[in-house]
């Protein structure tokens, strides 16, 4: 814990913090002690299930008065110190490199895209206001993790940023998967977004990462329903039987671990996207991460390296930004039980620490209008030219 009279009093850039304190109060006042007392424009909290939601949101605002603290709860998080669980990790944005602007999204199983549309550009207008252009800004989208409504939010929200870059991540529940949420004016919601643009004098560049191929093995969705994202048939046959067949698998092996192991992908644009099935129900049907559609094509998927992978994407960031002082990212579950059952996880874990990419695992990732699974997305910050390593 941090001597409050050791606080830099002018912060700079992005300031990751994390706490593992055992309860809320104690890790409020922990986060709190390793954050600058002002000179913030906004700090985003990642906060495990661990913790209560309400009472965590509640005890970080009243200790950080003037301060606007966002953020969501997830499945993991990524600390500066790599992978972690049981954990809250918090992102301090400098108000001298960075100017925020947010809007709540509420209601979220009635949402209409007309009324994304509107917030969205009434937003990106409140940014104008404070800067007069669109260059240097970028948006973060937090959205309920079961809300099951991400690619029409996405969707909406993209079209009215023209070119503004959107990441993101679909909030946590540990592995539960019963309820998640979003942090916003001191409280938790559910059924909830939260649309953040960011204008900064730092060079950025956001990212997406996975470690997927497509093969020649195809499956098309002939029956499902749709609002649940369940596949009921893939190829005419009971999709748990198609989907283990197209994958050379035992349906007795269908397990989280199974299927963050063998995704399927959709061709979107000339690109391919990671589509993760979330689990199997007792009659073989498949509830998908990602919205579904009758007549889908859905390709197996073939896995390469992950820890290659992320090491590639971090070379050609920093190749087309120089340095960088850190990569904010949100990351699939999906790929964190895949690192683990496949034994490298702390290999994966330490890439992260060494590299300081810091946010949380998601129960589905943002990037641009997509929703996708089983991947890494995220912005990279670099830093100021002539500042000090």
């Amino acid at each position: 814990m941090a001597d409050a009279e050791s606080r830099p009093t002018r912060p700079s850039g992005v300031i990751a913090t994390k706490s593992k304190a055992a309860t809320v109060a104690a890790a409020a006042a922990d986060i709190c002690d390793q954050l600058p007392g002002d000179g913030l424009a906004m700090v985003l909290i990642f906060l495990s299930p661990h913790y209560d939601p309400h009472d965590f949101i509640a005890a970080i605002t009243a200790r950080l008065p003037g301060i606007p603290v966002y953020g969501c709860t997830t499945a993991g998080e990524l600390s500066p110190d790599g992978w972690e669980d049981n954990s809250v990790v918090a992102l301090a944005f400098a108000a001298d490199d960075f100017t925020v602007v947010t809007q709540p999204i509420f209601g979220l199983s009635g949402f209409r895209v007309d009324e994304g549309r509107r917030l969205g550009n009434e937003l990106r207008q409140e940014l104008l206001r404070h800067g007069g252009v669109d260059e240097g800004v970028f948006g973060l989208v937090l959205i309920d993790g079961m809300c099951q409504r991400e690619e029409a939010i996405m969707s909406a929200i993209h079209a009215s940023l023209d070119n503004i870059p959107l990441v993101g991540g679909s909030a946590g529940d540990g592995l539960r998967f019963e309820r998640t949420w979003v942090f916003h004016d001191g409280k938790a919601h559910t059924d909830a977004a939260l649309l953040i643009l960011i204008r900064t004098s730092l060079p950025f560049r956001p990212f997406k990462c996975d470690n997927f191929e497509p093969t020649a093995t195809k499956m098309v969705v002939t029956e499902a329903d749709l609002e649940q994202r369940i596949v009921k048939q893939l190829n005419a046959e009971p999709a748990a039987e198609e989907y283990c067949r197209a994958v050379g698998i035992a349906d007795s092996e269908l397990d989280p671990f199974l299927f963050a192991a063998h995704p399927v992908l959709v061709r979107v644009g000339g690109s391919y996207f990671a589509r993760s099935i979330q689990r199997v129900s007792p009659d073989g049907s498949l509830r998908f991460f990602c919205a579904i559609d009758e007549g889908m094509v859905l390709t197996a998927a073939r896995s390469r390296n992950s820890v290659a992978a992320a090491r590639e994407m971090l070379a050609e960031v920093r190749d087309d930004l120089g340095e960088v002082s850190i990569f904010i990212g949100f990351e699939c579950i999906l790929r964190r039980l895949d690192a683990e059952q496949h034994q490298f996880a702390r290999e994966m874990s330490e890439l992260y620490r060494d590299n300081r990419i810091v946010g949380f695992h998601t129960y589905g990732e943002q990037y641009g209008s997509m929703h996708v699974n089983q991947t890494l997305t995220g912005v990279a910050i670099g830093k100021r030219q002539g500042s000090p390593r």
